[in-house]
């Protein structure tokens, strides 16, 4: 009877689901910034889900989130319940800050998100179009200061594609970087600079309240709902879309990132997320595994060439 009964709890166990597994998220930069909303955003999904039981969000800010990289790399390794949040900024930064710390140090899983730049001026600024705030550039490159992310990121590259496109030398902008996207909310909405730039989500409640002017996006065609000209449409051929990606650890094994992968194809693919990405404003760009690890080769040689190009690296 013993023995039955034994043999009845171990079967009942076996036939148990693996517990969801815990995890931790960085965002490697301060609060209020994407890739803190995407930390969140994941943190929020995945528990709605059921897919994890308990996430915690941690912000580690700092150059372009190289300093969370590389805690993240040499503290976490082998741990498969850490994750840290990145994208496309921190490939500039890395390259900008020659960080000795680079995404080969952790274990990319899938890219998640992309969203377009948006360039806006305060409402009681007197630049009324794109084409107001070029004449400027072009007539005083130093003259005109613009608020962004992290120094090598998306918002510096669009902010020189744009200088280098109307003509004016890229390697005389003057950008201020901050550390997270609410430091430099307030900087523009005080009228401490000239012009922000940064994703459009992240200016979106105060473009819609009447507190920030809309001049222009990064997209290639116009964004639905979004009243404002591509760069491209008015006359400067410039295209850039930022992305966000979510990679683990490194030193997995195997099964920890197939577990990893899977956990994040479900968040990826469920009903939480995809509201998420529709409330957001992001764009659903999922890629992951192997298909990923390839297209990041392609777009860190790519940010290569442009940084050089504008003058950011040597």
């Amino acid at each position: 009877m013993k023995h039955f009964v034994l043999a009845s709890i171990l079967a009942g166990a076996l036939a148990l689901p693996a517990a969801a597994a815990d995890y931790t998220i960085m965002a490697p930069a301060a609060p209020g910034g994407g890739w803190d909303q995407t930390a969140r955003s994941l943190q929020t999904a995945l528990q709605e889900e059921g897919i994890s039981g308990n996430v915690q969000v941690v912000n580690v800010p700092g150059a372009g989130g190289t300093i969370g990289l590389a805690q993240f790399a040499s503290q976490q390794k082998g741990n498969a319940n850490a994750l840290i949040v990145g994208g496309y900024v921190m490939v500039g930064a890395i390259l900008t800050n020659q960080s000795p710390v680079t995404l080969k140090d952790v274990t990319p899983i899938a890219r998640l998100t992309g969203e377009y730049e948006a360039i806006v001026v305060p409402a009681s600024s007197d630049i009324q179009s794109i084409d107001q705030l070029v004449e400027k550039l072009k007539a005083d490159p130093g003259s005109v200061s613009w608020a962004g992310g992290s120094a090598g990121g998306t918002d510096h590259i669009a902010v020189g594609l744009l200088a280098k496109a109307a003509g004016v030398d890229p390697t005389k902008i003057n950008y201020i970087a901050y550390s997270g996207g609410g430091e430099a909310l307030a900087a523009i909405l005080g009228s401490q600079v000239t012009a922000g730039i940064s994703s459009y989500g992240e200016f979106q409640s105060q473009v819609e309240a009447g507190t920030l002017r809309l001049l222009a996006v990064s997209s290639d065609e116009r964004i639905e709902g979004v009243d404002a000209p591509t760069l491209k449409e008015a006359g400067y051929d410039v295209v850039l879309q930022n992305w966000r990606m979510v990679a683990a650890a490194p030193g997995l094994s195997d099964e920890q990132k197939a577990a990893v992968l899977a956990d994040i194809e479900k968040l990826a693919k469920s009903a939480t997320w995809q509201e998420t990405l529709k409330t957001k404003g992001w764009a659903d760009t999922y890629l992951a595994g192997d298909e990923f690890d390839a297209q990041l080769e392609k777009d860190i040689s790519a940010t290569e060439t442009v940084l050089k190009d504008i003058g950011l690296v040597k």
